[in-house]
């Protein structure tokens, strides 16, 4: 009985090995998409990096953030940026400042306007390898999942700032 027992544990043992080593259910065991499908959270918490403003048809400014990790690659200037790294960056419309304005009795202030986006960056080389390491993340203002095709031109943009390991924004000291 006790060969009995130990040999069903053993089959036991080894079926759970097999069966973890299968793909999950919808799954096909290829590379994961390179899109970020959840909002990271406490990012709002996180520090700044620097801001930007980006003119034209988007006509936008935005805040950099980025996490520990990322915050300590920046201030060290270590590329490429580690695994764990995350960079946000939380987009509103650019709008004059009307209270501003009349202070300084001209039209040169502007300040953020409503949400547009928030996008991410979240390093991981092994699950991200075909996109350079790096995970690509779009939400809408409401924090609804920004869809797959509006993500697919992400990668090839970014991939020509291959000097900095496909981060365009620049550490603000």
């Amino acid at each position: 009985m006790k060969r009995f027992t130990l040999v069903l544990v053993a089959v036991a043992a080894l079926a759970g090995v097999v069966v973890s080593m299968i793909p999950a259910s919808g799954q096909s065991g290829k590379e994961a998409a390179p899109f970020v499908t959840q909002i990271p959270l406490g990012y709002r918490d996180w520090k700044l990096v620097s801001v930007a403003h980006e003119a034209g048809n988007i006509n936008s400014i935005g805040a950099v953030l980025g996490n520990d990790v990322a915050i300590k690659a920046y201030r060290e200037k270590t590329l490429p940026f580690p695994d764990g790294s995350i960079i946000a960056a939380l987009h509103y419309s650019y709008v004059p400042s009307e209270e501003n304005n009349k202070i300084f009795g001209r039209a040169q202030s502007f300040v953020p306007g409503s949400p547009t986006n928030i996008q991410f960056l979240v390093k991981d080389s092994k699950k991200y390898a075909a996109t350079g390491g790096w995970g690509f993340g779009h939400f809408n203002k409401d924090g609804t999942h920004g869809n797959a095709a509006f993500m697919k031109p992400c990668f090839p943009c970014h991939a020509q700032a291959k000097d900095s390991d496909l981060v365009f924004t620049h550490y603000a000291p």
